[in-house]
């Protein structure tokens, strides 16, 4: 079980010339074998012919009978066929033995990945066959699958966040336009109505927000993802000071690492925290803590203020566009929309939770 360990970790190069030589060799040895043993058979039986002898007297040797001259004839006819066939058989068993041990499991592993993949089946594994080159191949494969897998749910996921996008759209848009429908009805009527002009200005101004709004949403799933190495440190300065800037009314409590750092896009997380900042500034009575540390392979930012604390249905089907947490029409909840967005463009995730009564906590991952 070692040999053969190690036969499928050697590469296919050194493997089949190893399997060549060494067949190659048996098969020498398996000829030299079946030629000796037909010499020592043959050197029992008479082969006829004349001896001279050093006075230069002949002799007339014995006659193999017709039986004995058939043996001699056919053990001849085994030590040519060994000759050719043996070592013949050799490099056909290193054929084999290199193609069982080295070529037949990746290929059936790579035809069987092949055969999902064109079913548009990625939910499956590649194993790890070898170290050698075909080893190499099927974990290529292996990685390949995995980027297919993960562009598909990404692909899956934006397609998903625009139907809810595009649906939440129309159904906040049909208030307005109804309403706009409605005032030009009575316009036209010649029916008095003095606020007419103002309810059209303002439900006209509801409907641009509502594009614009639109429109951002749809850029941020275009924007690229550049990871870097940044100070954490460094971050939570940044963080500190657009708390300040956009909460300079609440007392605000930051706790950063003094060391370390974390590959994260720079402005997708800046984006994020002002969001997440802002929408905590407008809810909160007195008190702002801002946490940042690494944890693990992720970068997780929090937030806690003491104000209501998020809506329990929120809490429960996550944030939706144009989804208000406030009442007025000037304020379409965007923010934590893409905020939850950007968290898992980035390979994370926007977790909002209700702690110590009405103590309001966002929890934001960027992998």
């Amino acid at each position: 079980m070692g040999l053969l360990k190690r036969l499928k970790n050697l590469g296919l190069k050194r493997t089949f010339f190893l399997l060549s030589a060494v067949c190659l060799l048996i098969s020498l040895g398996l000829t030299f074998g079946v030629y000796a043993i037909c010499e020592n058979i043959s050197s029992r039986y008479p082969r006829g012919g004349i001896s001279i002898d050093s006075s230069g007297n002949m002799t007339l040797l014995e006659q193999p009978t017709p039986e004995q001259r058939e043996i001699l004839c056919l053990l001849e006819r085994v030590q040519l066929v060994s000759i050719v066939a043996l070592p013949a058989a050799g490099v056909g068993t290193a054929a084999i033995l290199f193609y069982r041990l080295k070529l037949k499991t990746p290929i059936e592993v790579l035809q069987a990945g092949t055969q999902r993949i064109r079913a548009h089946d990625l939910d499956f594994a590649i194993p790890e066959v070898s170290s050698d080159e075909l080893g190499q191949i099927c974990a290529a494969f292996e990685t390949m699958r995995q980027e297919l897998l993960k562009t598909n749910r990404e692909l899956w996921r934006q397609t998903e966040e625009q139907r809810r996008l595009n649906a939440a759209f129309a159904h906040d848009l049909r208030n307005p336009v109804t309403v706009l429908k409605g005032t030009v009805k009575l316009l036209r009527q010649g029916t008095p109505d003095g606020q007419a002009l103002d309810r059209l200005e303002t439900y006209s101004s509801r409907i641009e927000q509502y594009v614009e709004a639109m429109s951002s949403a749809q850029r941020l799933e275009q924007i690229p993802v550049v990871k870097k190495p940044l100070p954490l440190p460094a971050l939570g300065s940044e963080l500190e000071e657009t708390a300040r800037l956009l909460a300079p009314k609440l007392d605000i409590e930051c706790h950063f690492p003094k060391e370390g750092t974390a590959a994260v896009d720079h402005g997708l997380f800046l984006t994020v925290a002002e969001n997440l900042t802002g929408n905590a500034a407008r809810f909160a009575k007195s008190r702002l803590e801002i946490s940042l540390e690494a944890d693990g392979d992720f970068l997780k930012l929090m937030l806690r203020d003491d104000g209501p604390g998020f809506p329990e249905q929120l809490l429960q089907t996550g944030p939706k566009p144009f989804g208000s947490l406030e009442e007025g029409a000037a304020h379409l909840g965007m923010g934590l929309y893409t905020s939850g967005l950007l968290c898992r463009k980035h390979g994370g995730e926007l977790k909002l939770e209700n702690r110590d009564g009405a103590l309001a906590e966002s929890i934001f991952y960027m992998g």
